[in-house]
């Protein structure tokens, strides 16, 4: 017969054996001796007198236990049922899912006055903690939610709470980070510094489920703080600490913990998921495509290379061959969110090595414009579900990086210039741009600066650009044939997507791929795919991370990322 519960003579855990191993330390040498006539009781009586002896050692253990706290060391609490134990503060047992407590948990963020007088359990972190006398105080974080936990020793003629000096010097003494189980009541109370404002928790249980065994290279407070706060207090003569980029990112995991870095992230994955609802509304297939491939899927030198079993292959630049083959396999709308990787030894505020990639193809009837209408449309979808479902997560971020909300048009007519208009703005203005190449950084800034005082906008597209400027694969114009069928849109002056309508007829694009230096029979099979009928069809690809930049104003992409990777990062 098989299971996993023990015989009925199994040994006792190894915990169990601890806690008899304190009693029998206190306990008399001849304690575990049969009393005189023993062996001649019944088994009833036998029995009894086993629990009686059993009992009294769970007493001695307790008193133990009780003497070694006053004595400063931290009891070891054991809690794997609905019995709540008897010692109400200590540290839990490894977690080791032995069984289920049947607490009724409550989310940091869903505590307020409504709750007043309910007695609730909340589990967190300790962001800060001081304890003095009969008085201890934690503002505990849940994500980027906080709130303050009182213990309070209550005065000798009070009701008692179960909140005794050795809890306030326990808590006193919980290492910031750890994390806490807390047992509370809320009670109406102005607490300013707390996200939950309007509550504070009266301890009545706490206990420590993972202690934070070392001290981190800097604290969340820390990393939480503004540049504003920062230089304010400079201004004052008072010592801030502030910790540096290369710190936080050496450290990444302590620095996400910071609330505003923990609102970042969700809307990153709010980004994710509304370019997919979106989509997916539209008719769009989600694909998958191979990120290790045979040839360069944009030409150049900027891919990273390795050996794939004896043969030469590289790290995808983009998903943009096999979208395109996936329309002609007539899934006609599909979209992709993956990771890219480009071999880029750029160290700017916007580039990184691997960043994830949002990309669409389509196939359209007569005008590519009818998918660039739908990039447009998509974006505006993303900018106003993230301000309605993520308005938390934006006040939490702009906290400690204040950002201008985003100008947009809400009634749906996105401002397009041509590509010879964009140069044109910069013209009038002073500034020589050649209109045969692609604009830099810094035209594309100053034409994001003229588009806001001209057309009251973040967010607006330019349409064909100059034909040497893009891929092989994008379709010329075909009334200027130094300008090609392509697109960018743009945030804030600063390019996020790049699109176009893409060459379908086969001899046409190898004849591209040569001339762009690429050697076609790395590419046969995308090419081949277009010998069997093709329909007209275009897309573009955003990088994910610059659209959560700019959206936000945090003025760095690595920021926007979980673990960034550039030319000086690979760890952590």
């Amino acid at each position: 017969m098989s299971g996993e519960g023990p015989t009925p003579d199994a040994a006792p855990p190894a915990e169990e054996l601890a806690k008899l191993s304190v009693a029998a330390d206190a306990a008399p040498a001849d304690a575990a001796e049969p009393a005189a006539g023993e062996d001649q009781l019944s088994d009833r009586q036998r029995k009894k007198l086993e629990a009686k002896r059993l009992k009294e050692e769970k007493r001695k253990a307790r008193e133990a236990a009780r003497k070694a706290r006053e004595g400063g060391n931290i009891p070891i609490v054991s809690f794997n049922s609905a019995e709540l134990p008897q010692d109400m503060f200590g540290d839990l047992e490894r977690v080791q899912s032995r069984g289920h407590t049947q607490r009724k948990w409550k989310r940091v963020s869903d505590l307020n006055a409504s709750l007043a007088g309910e007695t609730v359990w909340v589990r967190g972190r300790v962001h800060t903690v001081r304890g003095k006398g009969k008085l201890a105080f934690i503002v505990l974080r849940q994500s980027f939610s906080t709130v303050q936990v009182v213990a309070a020793v209550p005065e000798e003629d009070a009701e008692p709470t179960g909140v005794t000096k050795e809890m306030v010097k326990y808590i006193g003494k919980l290492p910031r980070e750890s994390i806490v189980d807390i047992c509370a009541t809320v009670a109406p109370c102005e607490v300013a510094s707390c996200s939950q404002g309007d509550v504070e928790l009266q301890a009545q249980r706490v206990y420590c489920s993972s202690r934070a065994l070392a001290t981190p290279p800097f604290t969340v407070e820390d990393a939480s703080r503004s540049e504003k706060e920062i230089e304010e207090a400079r201004a004052r003569g008072e010592e801030m600490n502030s910790v540096s980029q290369s710190i936080r990112l050496d450290n990444r995991t302590i620095d996400l913990r910071a609330p505003a870095n923990v609102a970042i992230m969700r809307v990153v994955s709010g980004i994710c998921q509304l370019w997919r609802e979106t989509l997916s509304a539209h008719g769009f297939t989600e694909i998958h495509t191979p990120k290790i491939i045979g040839g360069s899927s944009e030409g150049g030198a900027e891919v990273f290379r390795l050996d794939y079993f004896g043969s030469k292959a590289c790290l995808a630049q983009s998903p943009q061959l096999y979208k395109q083959m996936a329309v002609l396999a007539d899934l006609e709308r599909v979209f992709e969110i993956a990771p890219v990787f480009r071999a880029e030894n750029a160290q700017t505020h916007r580039h990184l090595c691997e960043f994830i990639g949002l990309d669409m193809e389509m196939a359209f009837y007569d005008h590519y414009h009818e998918v660039l209408e739908v990039l447009e449309q998509l974006f505006l979808s993303i900018f106003q579900g993230l301000e309605e479902r993520y308005a938390n997560e934006l006040k939490i971020i702009s906290q400690q990086y204040p950002f201008e909300p985003l100008k947009y048009p809400k009634d749906g007519k996105v401002l397009r210039l041509t590509f010879a208009e964009a140069i044109a703005l910069l013209k009038e203005n002073g500034i020589e741009a050649n209109p045969l190449e692609d604009i830099g950084t810094e035209h594309e800034k100053k034409i994001g600066e003229l588009v806001r005082v001209k057309y009251d906008t973040d967010f607006y597209t330019i349409d064909k650009f100059p034909l040497a400027a893009r891929p092989f694969y994008t379709m010329p114009d075909p009334n200027n044939q130094d300008y090609s069928n392509s697109y960018d849109i743009f945030i804030r002056g600063e390019e996020v997507c790049s699109g176009a309508q893409r060459i379908h007829d086969p001899e046409f694009l190898a004849a591209r791929a040569t001339e762009h230096g690429i050697d076609v029979e790395t590419l046969q099979s995308y090419v081949d795919a277009f010998k069997y009928g093709s329909f007209p069809h275009a897309g573009g690809g955003v990088g994910l991370e610059r659209v959560a930049m700019l959206f936000l104003g945090v003025h760095n992409v690595r920021r926007t990322s979980m673990f960034p990777r550039d030319p000086t990062r690979l760890f952590p």
